[in-house]
């Protein structure tokens, strides 16, 4: 049996974004999702468009991080419906980070890759 090919989809935004990236990845059928409250900041060091040249010091921002694992072919389409999602055009908007997974274990079933999500 072929197994097929996976990705981890790491998404990290501002807070604000929770709920229409939850119910985003609902509609687009991502079943199995985790949702982490983290601290952190980009090149800008954590600063407002305003600030960007007179703060210095780093600031830790309240973020989100979504973590989500899905068959591989689907990524193109889930990243860029996130992308449209949180785009705003302004310092803060997020990252993505897609990796690839050699497999998953479902460790109730011991079922691997696909039927493991």
């Amino acid at each position: 049996m072929v197994m097929s090919k996976l990705s981890r989809i790491e998404i990290i935004c501002d807070m604000s974004k929770f709920a229409s990236l939850k119910s985003l990845l609902s509609k687009l059928e991502v079943g199995g999702m985790t949702f982490i409250q983290v601290l952190g900041c980009g090149a800008e060091k954590g600063t407002k468009e305003y600030e960007v040249d007179t703060n210095y010091e780093m600031e830790l921002l309240p973020k989100i991080e979504v973590q989500c694992v899905v068959e591989s072919e689907r990524v193109d389409k889930i990243v860029e419906a996130v992308e449209k999602e949180l785009y705003t055009g302004h310092i803060g908007d997020g990252k993505i980070f897609v990796l690839s997974l050699e497999d998953v274990i479902r460790v109730r079933t011991g079922e691997h890759g696909k039927q493991a999500l």
